[in-house]
């Protein structure tokens, strides 16, 4: 019998790992790797993000009635494999532009799939959110230890060369025994039954919150795609960069750990709160001391900018939607709220990094002081 909580640990470690090369690195791997300049990698990457947009907000929801949960990981991780061997000849900007684009329509459509997948499981019960979580973090942290190390040996390529392994891993484990609830395909009267998108958006609340989340997650845009090279700009040997990159992911694993029991009782607006005075001060630190120093000092609060926000979306999910509408909602956030926003925010990025590096980072708090306003202004009449 498969053991969902340790199905889910070992879905979000491997999924992350891949992340963790993803994430910090794919800008840096354009400039350095295919030779294209902050400016061009930003725009690609901005586009990438508008593809992930679109994929996480409508194929995902369109796939998920008419797949099980595990076929479509399956379908799209392969996908995703096909797309980043075609990275290998490319080296124009144009080729480059359009490989990202495919890769960034199948990929990340990954998350959401994984993470529909969990709010599954938690809903059945005997499966706590936050420890499975933390396994994904975790496999976040090594990949970024594993890629510095790789990179100070073999140089940028080996970013590339490293994703494709972590893909075929993630291929690997989905024909490992599955929990049952994610191998059900759902019939024609679930297809009726199901709720659509628009039904979604009449919940009083979610649009709300999906608007503060918005602006919270995006707000992670600067960080995201200008963290690698800003640190590279104060001198920091590549090496030590995965491992101050890492501070703030352990930060994010020791919350996940405590957060089925920390702060447990909180209203999801009081978590949002939380999250946006942590973020609006973390971007604050890093303009105001451009220094190694204070660069590491504000990773701390990555748990409070990231994770805090994260777990109060998926509180609210679980607590005050229809589980009809998991697939849509988590849809709509990855699209929204993990895409398109830094999409639009890594273009503002870009443009300030260019003035000045430090002006990206502060720029963020344009997203951050609305959000706090925002909540505010709605949690006593929402009640959210």
């Amino acid at each position: 019998m498969v053991n969902n909580q340790r199905w889910l640990s070992q879905s979000f470690f491997v999924f992350f790992f891949t992340w963790g090369i993803f994430l910090p690195y794919w800008t840096g791997w354009l400039v350095q790797a295919k030779n294209l300049t902050v400016a061009d990698a930003s725009m690609i990457m901005a586009f990438g993000l508008v593809a992930r947009a679109v994929a996480t907000m409508f194929v995902f929801p369109f796939m998920s009635k008419y797949m099980s949960n595990k076929k479509i990981i399956i379908t799209f991780t392969i996908l995703a494999l096909l797309a980043a061997i075609l990275y290998i000849p490319a080296t124009s900007s144009m080729s480059l532009l359009l490989i990202t684009l495919l890769f960034s329509l199948v990929y990340p459509t990954l998350m959401p799939a994984i993470e529909s997948g969990a709010s599954t499981l938690v809903r059945q019960g005997k499966v706590h959110y936050g420890k499975s979580r933390s396994y994904g973090s975790i496999g976040f942290v090594i990949a970024v230890l594993i890629i510095s190390m790789l990179t100070g040996v073999w140089g940028e390529q080996a970013i590339l060369w490293s994703m494709i392994v972590g893909l075929l891993f993630l291929l690997v484990k989905q024909f490992m025994p599955t929990p049952p609830a994610l191998l059900t395909t759902p019939s024609a009267v679930d297809r009726k039954q199901k709720l659509s998108m628009k039904e979604l958006w009449k919940v009083k609340t979610f649009p709300v919150v999906l608007i503060v989340v918005f602006l919270l997650q995006g707000a992670h845009a600067a960080y995201y795609n200008y963290g690698y090279i800003y640190l590279q700009e104060l001198g920091v040997n590549p090496f030590y960069i995965g491992m101050i990159i890492n501070i703030a992911v352990i930060f994010e694993i020791l919350y996940f750990m405590k957060a089925d029991s920390f702060l447990s009782k909180w209203r999801p607006s009081s978590l949002l709160l939380v999250a946006g005075a942590g973020s609006t001060l973390r971007w604050g630190i890093i303009y105001l001391f451009p220094n190694v120093g204070m660069f590491i000092i504000s990773q701390a609060l990555h748990a409070l900018s990231f994770g805090v926000a994260h777990i109060a979306f998926i509180r609210y999910l679980t607590m005050s939607l229809p589980k009809e509408q998991i697939a849509n909602a988590q849809g709509v956030y990855s699209g929204l709220a993990l895409s398109l926003s830094t999409a639009i925010l890594t273009f503002l990025g870009g443009y300030l990094y260019e003035i000045q590096p430090g002006l990206s980072f502060l720029g963020m708090i344009l997203c951050t002081i609305p959000a706090i306003i925002i909540i505010f202004a709605t949690r006593g009449r929402l009640n959210y």
